[in-house]
């Protein structure tokens, strides 16, 4: 008898300013041959259906998953619900050891001082690509 692997679905909550949509949107087209295998799937504010509240889509959505992007730029730093609230809860969690939050540093900024300082950051390379 043969045994079936089991698969892990990574749930990934993507945490980003808009001004910096236009680098979500790179970002996903590299999520989707990991959604496609069904080893993540990903979610973010656009992700809102109409008629939905929008706090407490984002609230249960950043609760649940077990990996947490930060889009890290000047915008998310100067966000007050990128930083004090998205930010906030996703360190929380890490403390926790329930959610692994990894900070990707899309453009310069100084983040050293700030909550997620002590983390490993993963940075856009110069071309452009995360």
């Amino acid at each position: 008898m043969q045994s079936e692997k089991t698969m892990s679905v990574f749930t990934i909550f993507i945490s980003y300013a808009h001004k910096d949509e236009h680098l979500l949107d790179e970002l996903v087209k590299h999520l989707v041959s990991l959604s496609r295998s069904g080893l993540v799937s990903q979610w973010w504010d656009r992700n809102i259906s109409a008629g939905s509240e929008r706090s407490d889509q984002i609230d249960e959505h950043l609760r649940e998953a077990s990996i947490i992007l930060l889009l890290v730029s000047p915008d998310f730093v100067n966000s007050e619900y990128c930083y004090s609230l998205e930010l906030k809860i996703a360190m929380e969690r890490h403390e926790k050891d329930s959610a692994r939050v990894i900070p990707i540093i899309l453009r310069p900024v100084i983040w050293q001082g700030l909550l997620f300082e002590r983390l490993q950051v993963a940075c856009q390379s110069p071309s452009g690509r995360i």
